[in-house]
Order: C-alpha cells, then structure tokens, then sequence
C-alpha cells in the first residue's frame, strides 16, 4: 500500500526519518515559507494557504485533497503530534502498521480525548465563542438535515477524536474532504471573525476536530484507535489548570487546552 501521511508544520522542525510514508507539509506557506525550508508548500496548485489562520492544518489537508492523487492512503498529523508505532515506542506508525491496519478498517483515528465532565459542545464554549459552534448546527440543519441527528448526538457525548488526525483509504479521504470543507465554506459566509483573537479566528480548525465524528457517526465508517504521542513539552499541568477553571467559571481567558 502507499501511504502518505502529511506531517503539517508552520515552521521548519525535524521530521521522521522514513520519507516514503511521511510527507512535510509547510500550512500557510504564502505567508510562513523562510530560505531553508523544504517542506511540500501548500500554496502550489489548488490551495486555501491564506486561510491557514483560520483552519489550521485543514490547509494541508486541502492541498493533498486537491493534488495528491496518487496514494493510496492519505493521513494528516501535526510536527509535533503522531500516531505512535507498536514496534517502536518512540516512533511513528511505520508504513507495514499503516497497511496492516487498513486490511481490516476504512480509517486509523487517535484515541479519544475523554471530558469526563464536559460535554464536547460545553468543552467548546467554555474554550471558545459559542456563535461558530450554534452556527454550525444551523449550517448542518440547512444544507445537510440527514446529518443533524449524528451532529446533536457528537456534541453531547464527553469524548472525541480530537486534533484533526486521520489516516484513511483515499475513497474516504476525498468523501470526508467533499463534506467537511463544503460546510466551512458554507458556515464562512455567515461569521463575521473579523474581531475575533489571534486564537479565535483559528475557528475552522476547531470545528474541523468536531465534524470528523459527526461524518464517521453519519456514515458508519469502520475505524480503529491508534494511541499518540507529542514531541516536545506537553504542558499537562497548565491544560488541567485551564479546564477546570473553565469548569468552574474562573476567569483565566480562553484557551484550547
């Protein structure tokens, strides 16, 4: 199988050693592309590489959406961020684990993130503005009613697959990618972020983590877990600290986390 999982990255970072499988892919290239870097850019052919404020690395996803068509296998995971190997516990899924996987499932997501307390539609209000988040319902119940039933049952679980990580047989890859970016599009033409915070107009990244579940629950789509793991500080703490002071209606400002 040829798999190539797009390593998004804003910055020039080290990347896995195996070339074949993972591809650099530098988001927002028009505006963060420095001497030196030589990453895939996602300004080339088709592209949203301006809106990479806004969607994050969706703007990767795009570009392989739109250019790559020669996989058979298309991923996305973040520089800092991968699916982690079952052989080696220090590395990323390896090209075999990738195949192997996808012999007996349609896509490989992470493992969810739990809530435990919050439902996934109050983490994201407590988190961030609630208007991108109710507007979206309303662009769901619009322009695809048959997904409204698996959308109101995503945002009241308290648990998902977060941080727009996937790898997928490239069927799935372009029917998510025909879903999801549709509906940004769509939900772009009724917000107004032009007053939001640096973090805030990063809206369509965000709500990009949510719709994943909502196309897998629509759909059915066959899936298998695969645990992660970060490079670098993790920063536990301050992500704890964030969410129950969120919880609990402390004012510390708004975050991911």
């Amino acid at each position: 199988m040829d798999a190539k999982v797009l390593v998004a990255a804003h910055k020039a970072f080290p990347m896995p050693a195996d070339k074949k499988t993972y591809l650099p892919v530098l988001v927002g290239a028009v505006k963060n592309f420095k001497q030196g870097i030589k990453f895939q850019r996602d300004d080339n052919g088709r592209n949203i590489s301006e809106k990479n404020p806004h969607y994050n690395e969706l703007t990767a996803m795009y570009w392989a959406w739109k250019n790559l068509d020669t996989s058979d296998a298309i991923g996305l995971v973040q520089y800092r961020r991968f699916f982690k190997s079952y052989e080696d516990k220090n590395g990323p899924l390896t090209d075999e684990e990738i195949a192997d996987i996808l012999k007996t499932t349609d896509i490989i997501l992470p493992t969810k993130r739990h809530y435990y307390i919050e439902t996934n539609y109050s983490h994201y209000v407590h988190a961030h503005k609630s208007d991108p988040l109710d507007k979206l319902r309303y662009v769901i119940a619009t322009y695809y009613p048959d997904y409204l039933d698996s959308f109101d049952k995503v945002m009241h679980r308290r648990s998902a697959h977060m941080f727009n990580m996937f790898i997928m047989k490239k069927q799935f890859f372009d029917q998510y990618s025909q879903f999801l970016f549709n509906v940004l599009d769509i939900l772009e033409k009724q917000l107004d972020i032009s007053n939001y915070s640096q973090q805030d107009s990063r809206v369509y990244g965000y709500l990009g983590e949510l719709l994943m579940d909502v196309w897998v629950e629509k759909n059915r789509v066959h899936y298998t877990e695969v645990r992660w793991y970060e490079v670098g500080p993790k920063h536990l703490l301050k992500k704890y600290f964030y969410f129950f002071c969120r919880k609990f209606g402390l004012e510390v400002g708004k975050t991911h986390f």
